[in-house]
């Protein structure tokens, strides 16, 4: 019964990730020109998808998951920096390089990986929690990123302004991303008490739907592009995302004082391999995603391993 839940949960991850390396492989999408995709994932089906779980969250529940919230934001946060640090510090990786790198091994693959875990392992319930964690990531670590991505590698425009101007205007840029705004809203909605009305929910969660499927795609095709490059770094980044990241987060609720049902639900969460919102950043910046690709190919299939772990100790039954 644990085998067939835990495969019902990994098969299908796996097989639409194949199904966009295939498609790029053999030349049936084109995986160099993949800004429709990626403009549909990051400014509509996932925003939807993120806005529509957390606005439709009763206030009380919404409440109950804070500590998720600034548990798994200070983990992610910690290997976020951890990394950036590291990396700049020792290495001549620039600062866009180095939050890419930082941002795939803090934030996990919640929309494409956590999603259809969550469903077979918790149902229903884990809608919740599980976007609460993406508004986490989404809120903290994405716009320190695309600060970053903004600040280096942004219009050429920029660089004539003062370092202030320069900052306030990648901040501006960054909050106001769909992926970054729609779960903060949601969140909002939530706590303010107001109701999504049936056809308002019914028209974002058509288009949200669609959210982890083409992004799983997308990373297929994406990766399909690219050639897997072992080296250092891609191994402690995986070793990072796949097995410190959990151990971090069991450590964290052993000494905060949390529900079990948020600690066991934090650490699954942590235990999903590395995310491709850096992928993704990197084809809107044209920048290379080579090294960023490389990391959540190995932690994804290292993750069968983590992940299998992780549920079989959970959630025994």
């Amino acid at each position: 019964m644990m085998s067939h839940a835990i495969l019902l949960a990994l098969a299908p991850v796996f097989f639409v990730m194949a199904l966009g390396y295939g498609a790029g492989r053999l030349r049936i999408v084109d995986n160099h020109q993949v800004g429709g995709l990626n403009a549909l994932v990051m400014d509509f089906a996932l925003p939807a998808s993120l806005f529509v779980a957390t606005a439709s969250a009763p206030r009380s529940e919404m409440l109950t998951q804070a500590p998720l919230f600034a548990v798994f934001g200070g983990v992610m946060l910690v290997l976020y920096f951890a990394w950036y640090v590291a990396l700049h510090g020792t290495t001549k990786a620039t600062k866009a390089d180095a939050s890419l790198q930082a941002l795939t091994i803090a934030f996990p693959n919640l929309a494409g990986v956590g999603l259809p875990i969550v469903s077979a392992v918790l149902g229903p319930s884990g809608t919740v929690p599980l976007a609460v964690a993406l508004a986490a990531g989404s809120i903290l670590v994405s716009p320190l990123t695309l600060i970053l991505l903004e600040f280096t590698s942004g219009p050429k425009d920029a660089e004539t302004l003062a370092p202030a101007r320069r900052l306030l205007r990648a901040l501006r840029r960054a909050l106001s991303k769909p992926v970054v705004a729609a779960p903060a809203l949601g969140i909002l909605f939530s706590l303010s008490e107001l109701k999504l009305d049936g056809v308002t929910e019914a028209c974002l969660l058509l288009i949200g739907h669609a959210a982890a499927g083409v992004a799983l795609f997308l990373t297929g095709l994406i990766l399909s592009a690219q050639s897997f490059r072992l080296d250092w770094k891609v191994v402690a980044a995986t070793a990072m995302a796949d097995i410190i990241r959990p151990l971090l987060t069991a450590a964290v609720v052993f000494v905060v004082p949390v529900t079990p049902e948020v600690a066991k639900v934090a650490i699954l969460l942590a235990a999903v391999p590395s995310g491709f919102f850096a992928i993704l950043f990197a084809v809107n910046y044209r920048l290379d995603s080579a090294t960023a690709g490389s990391m959540v190919i190995a932690s994804t299939i290292f993750s069968i391993v983590t992940m299998a772990v992780a549920i079989a100790v959970l959630f025994p039954q």
